[in-house]
């Protein structure tokens, strides 16, 4: 279940104050509240929506778990009925003349769920008067629980490091250093043959600790590939530009390419047009899952000669006489 973010949902910023967040809800509350909006599901689906955005990060613990696990593992670890105890918004709706508990029991599905009812301050024997739990067999919101603090897994940390362009097609290995825990750690990784830009490589429990005593999160590794002057890579695949004599390009004959491998003698067809390609089969980039290689085509661009000789222009000349 993909989380919420509670943040785009107040909108207001990460650092956003209390003053702030309770100003920005109680602008959104009133306006979507259901006594103004009567039989309007839309208005209640908002209401309901900013009241469970206000209710996690006005609670100083709530936001904190929120900011460090991020949305989508918040909304896997902690239940509504987790994510609603404590709220009270009670007298803020009730100087403005609004009901309070009625309200809640319609939206959030009644007196089980309300757990006493919201914004009227009363939860079930389970939980002590600030809505967490005292312990026993339930794994509480925080980690107080006997489970929690096993299961809980540390944040995971991201670090982005630039490789050469024949490095990223080649391999190789790459002394990584990060920071770990407040100290500074060094660690060679194995830069995979065919490895792009934009892919990441993860190194499990090299993130940060639990809070909790649980499994260490994991370091990812993000790659930017450098450009390389003479080769370019589109997938699999590399082009190289060569540029061949216009005399070439109408009779034909050989000419000498770069290849990632060294250079190589290919044949041009007479007749050749500008950014017509020949293909190298299989002398592109490894694939990174295995099967091969891609292919290595070269772009023939035709060189039109700028300035003649008086010799060579009258040879040129005689040949458009000739229809060519």
């Amino acid at each position: 279940m993909a989380g919420k973010d509670y943040y785009k949902i107040l909108g207001v910023s990460k650092n956003a104050s209390d003053q702030d967040l309770k100003k920005t809800y109680r602008k959104l509350a009133l306006k979507y509240h259901p006594d103004k909006n009567k039989g309007d599901k839309t208005a209640e689906e908002k209401f309901k929506e900013v009241s469970e955005a206000y209710a996690v990060l006005s609670d100083p613990k709530k936001r904190k778990q929120y900011d460090m696990f991020g949305s989508d593992q918040f909304s896997q670890r902690f239940s509504q009925e987790d994510i609603f105890q404590g709220f009270d918004i009670g007298n803020m709706m009730r100087d403005y003349g609004f009901s309070t508990g009625d309200v809640f029991r319609t939206i959030f599905g009644g007196e089980k769920r309300r757990r006493g009812g919201f914004g009227q301050g009363g939860f079930d024997s389970r939980f002590g008067s600030s809505g967490f739990g005292r312990g026993g067999g339930r794994d509480d919101l925080f980690g107080q629980g006997k489970g929690s603090r096993r299961s809980t897994k540390g944040a995971d940390q991201t670090t982005t490091i630039r490789i050469p362009f024949r490095e990223a097609v080649s391999g190789g290995e790459r002394l990584i250093t990060f920071q770990s825990n407040g100290t500074q750690e060094e660690i060679k990784v194995k830069i995979p043959a065919g490895i792009q830009t934009g892919k990441s490589l993860r190194l499990r429990g090299k993130g940060s600790p639990s809070p909790y005593g649980g499994q260490s999160g994991d370091l990812l590794i993000e790659i930017v590939v450098e450009e390389d002057p003479v080769f370019r890579r589109d997938g699999d695949d590399i082009y190289v530009e060569k540029a061949v004599p216009f005399t070439l390009a109408v009779l034909g004959g050989k000419i000498e390419v770069p290849t990632l491998e060294g250079n190589r003698k290919l044949t041009v067809k007479s007749g050749a047009q500008s950014d017509s390609k020949l293909r190298v089969k299989g002398a592109g980039a490894p694939k990174i899952k295995g099967g091969g290689k891609g292919d290595l085509y070269v772009v023939i661009k035709v060189q039109t000669p700028k300035n003649l000789s008086p010799e060579q222009k009258k040879l040129i000349e005689k040949l458009a006489e000739s229809g060519l």
